[in-house]
């Protein structure tokens, strides 16, 4: 088990020495998240599902509010909201580390904390992203597929036979992609290590997100493995109806703290 410092301990002037990280440390982190969530299963299963059912419930409005094409930019950006969902998780996982009381009701302490103001400002910057990411998945829609075929949205049916049967759809559908994709290398470098940093030292959100891209940037491969798991991962727990979520979601949550302490000398 890591060794925490006292909260509060790091100093803006403080050099922050990150390690390399490598396969080894993302299943060591996976199974120390596993061990976590096995632990406090019982307090945060109904925890987990309140993400899913905030994305689920955004999905159904963009639907009945006739804005179709948004419900899976909407669904996949969810994932980039993810590290900032979870600092509740961090927060359960330092406790347990420094053998505090770790029950659930400790989950929103981070968000009252010394911690709070950076969190939410980082979360502040992640959520504008997220919307500049729905902003340019409505214009890639609008020029690629929507001007082509402006009645095809009217019906879920219609529109994704459309999207799968046309040249427009296809073209649409490989630009959100690579679009996607932009974003997402862009939120998980700035944020797997930051957040639960921001929860352990209570450093600026800056100087957080700072070491973030350093250590993505010093073990590219392994965050980007990283990323691939985590997306997969949620992918499966999605399958059932949102459900499996309420267990992937928190093992992820623990997961990613195990692997920041790997990853930043504390």
């Amino acid at each position: 088990m890591a060794i925490a410092r006292p909260a509060g301990s790091l100093h803006a002037g403080d050099e922050i020495h990150i390690r390399k990280i490598g396969l080894h440390d993302l299943m060591t982190a996976l199974a120390q998240g596993w061990d976590d969530f096995l632990d406090k299963r019982g307090d945060l299963v109904f925890v987990g599902l309140i993400y899913p059912a905030a994305v689920m419930l955004a999905g159904i409005y963009a639907y009945q509010e006739s804005v179709l094409p948004l419900v899976f930019p909407i669904v996949a950006g969810a994932v980039l909201l993810g590290p900032a969902v979870a600092s509740g998780f961090y927060e359960l996982a330092r406790r347990r580390e420094l053998g505090l009381d770790a029950r659930w009701r400790h989950f929103l302490d981070v968000f009252h904390g010394p911690a709070a103001l950076s969190v939410i400002s980082l979360a502040a910057v992640v959520a504008m992203l997220f919307v500049v990411w729905l902003i340019a998945a409505w214009y890639i829609y609008a020029t690629t597929f929507g001007a082509a075929h402006p009645d095809a949205a009217r019906n879920v049916g219609t529109f994704f036979e459309t999207v799968l049967s046309t040249s427009e759809g296809w073209r649409m559908i490989v630009i959100g992609n690579l679009v996607g994709f932009g974003f997402a290398v862009v939120v998980l470098a700035m944020s797997f290590i930051s957040f639960p940093m921001m929860v352990d030292d209570r450093v600026d959100w800056g100087t957080a997100m700072r070491t973030s891209v350093r250590v993505a940037m010093k073990s590219p491969g392994t965050t980007a493995i990283w990323g691939v798991m985590v997306v997969a991962m949620l992918v499966l727990g999605a399958l059932p109806a949102l459900i499996g979520l309420a267990v992937v979601l928190p093992v992820l949550g623990y997961a990613t703290w195990h692997l920041y302490t790997r990853a930043v000398v504390r």
